[in-house]
């Protein structure tokens, strides 16, 4: 019977029973008849997969060496010798290599990049004579590869920009004006066409109304963009694509067909062979010399197409037209010239495209119409992340200077002084303002009728792709764009800053300015305080569920009053009882219920069928509404209630006891921190803020828990206050404790050493040494797995230096100037010493891997398969004749 199942197992991989030359083996906890595997089999198979472990149990495979019957007990000298010199010699080779591709990709690279940026930038030609001596310089070598580090970073990024943007165009589809023969500058009258085909623009949102309104009371749809004389414009698009010529036409799907005219075979085995390692040179081949070439010829191209170009055509248009001195005023002078000259260059691409349009030039009229869009995405993405910003960042701060009693020329000064610190930080505070701005509207698109912001973009929208709306959009609808955010965000801040200052200013006189200068005598950093509060405080209120679901509640709560104030219901907030009635209807009568509906829906017929093709699946974002008597008085008196609403929100936030309280509170808990100095109201609202919301939300949390019993409130409370109780402890220890035994040890071993002499005391300041999952929180196990560990050596690195120093030293009969050397020098020799211990143990560690490599090169002939014992679940050799098992 035992033979019967021993001449039934078989191996895994090749279905065929063990012999004496090929035993089979079970090396994982694996059963059945995937248990046994010849050796060969197995290591064909680790070999394929690239594994060392099974892949069902995830048991890891285990090898015995075979060494040869002549090796002796003990390597000679002179084998150990001869492996350490052919070790150190590969070390050497490889430390050669890799210094050869640290010094090519960290210092040729960004050297050569900035030596030629400073050339072309110089504008003489001695620069261009001396170029091969400058790139051998010394000078400033440091700063030079710095600065040729950011070079080298903005043309990767704009290299990796121009690839993403013809990934847009061929898988987002063209313009029609560069498929066809219609120049960009006619675009304009064609820009319905020219919506992307999966883009949802502001714009594009909703539908548009039909040219005979309907009547009162009728239920209609959104009107955000109509376009006049629709019709005839798709009449024009139809007849100029039927008379566009079979040339253009054929030079157009040429062009698209050389896009996709490449071999995918080909790309996907280059692919695998260009690595990372093979790229930068760490495989050890000399093979990335030539992507070093590659690269530094990449840089010189887009410094000279993509900076130099642009900045000298720049310059040469405004030294002509005359404003080189009001350019150079502003301290930018570089990046204004540099827009400008790729504002100028975008201009003679639309003319060139024209021109070569007239004359049938099709490859070039393709090429220019290409490079004009890239030119025109770029200037967008300037303006959309660039300028619009720091618009926004400028006008708040102009509308806010009463209120820190600070004055334009005050800002002019700054400006003077640190003309990059303050553009950037007006620039921070205008995108923090477009942020929680975008925020809101996101708050309001949950409250609202889907349909009512159709005049703003739906950041939430999966279709929307705003670098699809830059290349398809023509450039007015862009700048109507710009124009109007403008006007709306700049007509907030005067609602809800400029015109409160102005109230307060004349109510309470005295209650202004707030305390916000940047410098102070606090111990911490004005400017990383305000950061620090726009950027995790602020987000942090919000992000809370129950916050977020409190001002969620007070938008609603207006909407719904402001609906029934002025009739406005249906179109704020929607019917949707009868839309749910509407819509089963449609389930059940099918077809039949949109022929009998009574109630016109404005959106349906030819101009609706034309949206639906345009934006592939219909006007989506849009909910019917019920249209009142008087529509636009009402929608006019809605504004204006929202106005006076922002402006009595604003009062409040700045005068009212809801803000003071948080002050006053923020000041009281940050005197304990910084005494009487002058603190950043900023930071003294948001310490405030933050006690306020705890006692807002500990009071609801408590009302909430009184219908539940007494009792019940006794026992979440003892759970809360276990819980606060255990956090405590934690960040106590973990947050305190370990922090300024730390910093003691730092200031022991490294600082006073280092900066005390002998003669003198040092003094330790407890809060410079320490400057230097809560629910369910394991108490027992942070302690006894973390702290404790840490405590113990942190205590035992402080205090057996100084028993010694203290306690032993004095015992040996030493004078007192020994007595001070050795306690103060004792920390920073112990540390020698572990370091030294720590050195010597990893070394031994390595030689013993040495000695290994050495005895398997030199004596290792094989290895065995090592079964495994389900027993012990150890692993145990297996019985079969050892020459079966070596390779």
């Amino acid at each position: 019977m035992f033979s019967l199942i021993k001449d039934e197992d078989i191996c895994r991989v090749c279905r065929s029973e063990g012999t004496p030359e090929k035993p089979l083996y079970h090396p994982c906890v694996c059963t059945g008849s995937i248990k046994f595997i010849h050796q060969e089999c197995l290591v064909q198979w680790l070999k394929h997969s690239r594994k060392e472990y099974c892949e069902l149990c995830k048991h890891r495979f285990a090898f015995t060496p075979i060494y040869s019957p002549d090796m002796p007990s003990r390597l000679p000298i002179q084998d150990i010798f001869a492996g350490l010199v052919t070790s150190i010699g590969t070390a050497i080779r490889y430390w050669f290599h890799y210094t050869l591709v640290a010094f090519a990709w960290l210092g040729v690279v960004p050297l050569t990049a900035c030596r030629i940026y400073k050339c072309l930038f110089t504008g003489s030609v001695s620069s261009l004579l001396t170029l091969p001596l400058d790139m051998l310089s010394t000078d400033n070598l440091l700063a030079d590869c710095l600065q040729g580090c950011f070079v080298v970073t903005c043309t990767l990024c704009a290299f990796i920009s121009l690839v993403w943007l013809r990934e847009q165009i061929v898988h987002g589809g063209a313009p029609i004006w560069l498929e066809h023969a219609a120049p960009p500058f006619n675009a304009a009258g064609h820009h319905q066409n020219e919506a992307p085909a999966g883009g949802n623009g502001a714009e594009n949102v909703a539908p548009d109304q039909p040219a005979n309104p309907p009547a009162e009371n009728a239920v209609v749809g959104e009107n955000p963009d109509a376009q006049d004389d629709q019709a005839e414009e798709e009449e024009e698009d139809n007849e100029e694509e039927d008379d566009a010529g079979g040339e253009d036409a054929a030079d157009a799907n040429n062009g698209a067909q050389d896009d996709m005219n490449w071999n995918a075979l080909e790309w996907d085995r280059a692919a695998e062979e260009l690595t990372w390692e093979r790229m930068l040179g760490l495989d050890g081949s000399l093979v990335f010399l030539e992507h070093v070439f590659w690269v530094v010829s990449l840089n010189t191209l887009f410094i000279l197409v993509f900076a130099f170009c642009p900045y000298h055509i720049g310059h040469f248009s405004l030294v002509g037209l005359g404003f080189e001195e009001h350019v150079q005023a502003s301290h930018f002078e570089g990046l204004i010239t540099t827009i400008v000259g790729y504002i100028l260059l975008a201009i003679t691409l639309i003319i060139c495209h024209g021109l070569a349009t007239l004359v049938k030039f099709h490859r070039s009229r393709r090429l220019l119409g290409v490079c004009y869009i890239v030119v025109k995405v770029s200037l967008l993405v300037v303006v959309e992340i660039g300028v619009f910003p720091l618009i926004c960042g400028w006008w708040l701060d102009i509308c806010s200077l009463e209120m820190f009693d600070a004055t334009l020329k005050d800002r002019e000064l700054s400006f003077q002084s640190a003309p990059g610190t303050t553009m950037f930080l007006h620039w921070l505070v205008g995108m923090v303002y477009v942020f929680y701005f975008a925020s809101f509207i996101l708050l309001l698109r949950e409250v609202l009728r889907p349909g009512v912001l159709w005049f703003l973009r739906n950041l939430n929208d999966p279709d929307f792709n705003p670098v699809q709306e830059m290349i398809h959009l023509p450039i007015y609808r862009h700048l109507r764009r710009f124009i109007l955010s403008v006007i709306v965000f700049g007509s907030i801040v005067l609602l809800m800053l400029w015109l409160p200052i102005r109230i307060i200013k004349s109510l309470l006189p005295n209650f202004l300015p707030y305390n916000v200068m940047l410098y102070s005598d606090a111990p911490v950093s004005e400017l990383s305080l305000e950061l620090l509060l726009l950027q995790v405080v602020l987000p942090a209120l919000l992000e809370q569920g129950h916050t977020r679901q409190w001002l969620k509640g007070l938008v609603r709560a207006w909407t719904v009053t402001a609906g029934y104030l002025l009739d406005l219901h249906s179109y704020l907030l929607g019917d949707q009882e009868e839309n749910e009635n509407s819509a089963n209807q449609q389930v059940n009568n099918n077809q039949h219920a949109r022929n009998n509906n009574a109630i016109p829906v404005v959106g349906e017929g030819l101009h609706a069928a034309h949206q639906a093709i345009l934006q592939q699946g219909g006007p989506v974002g849009f909910q019917p509404y019920r249209r009142p008597l008087n529509f636009p008085l009402r929608i006019f008196l809605l504004i204006v209630f929202m106005c006076i609403t922002l402006l009595i929100a604003s009062l409040i936030c700045l005068t009212l006891p809801a803000f003071l309280f948080s002050v006053f509170a923020g000041r009281w808990l940050m005197s304990f921190w910084t005494g009487t100095a002058k603190i950043h109201e900023l930071y003294t609202a948001a310490c405030g803020l933050y006690v306020c919301w705890l006692t807002i939300r500990a009071v609801t949390v408590l009302v909430a828990w009184m219908p539940q019993g007494r009792r019940v409130i006794f026992q979440k409370v003892k759970e809360w206050s276990l819980m606060i109780m255990k956090t405590l402890i934690v960040a106590v220890l973990l947050a305190g404790v370990v922090p300024l035994l730390l910093g003691l040890l730092f200031e022991l071993v490294i600082v006073a050493p280092l900066r005390v002499p002998l003669d003198q005391t040092p003094l330790f300041y407890p809060w410079q040494v320490y400057a230097n999952g809560i629910r369910n929180i394991d108490l027992h196990y942070i302690i006894r797995k973390l702290a404790a560990p840490v405590i113990s050596v942190l205590l035992l690195s402080l205090c057996v230096p100084y028993v010694i120093a203290s306690g032993v030293v004095p015992l040996l009969g030493v004078t007192a100037e020994m007595q001070n050397l050795v306690h103060r020098r004792i920390y920073p020799f112990l540390l020698m010493v572990v370091v030294l211990m720590g050195i010597l143990s990893f070394q031994v560690r390595q030689f013993k891997r040495l000695y290994e490599h050495i005895k398997n090169d030199k004596y290792l002939v094989g290895q065995r398969l090592v079964n495994y014992e389900r027993k012990s679940g150890k692993q145990g050799t297996s019985p079969p004749p050892p020459q079966s098992s070596q390779e």
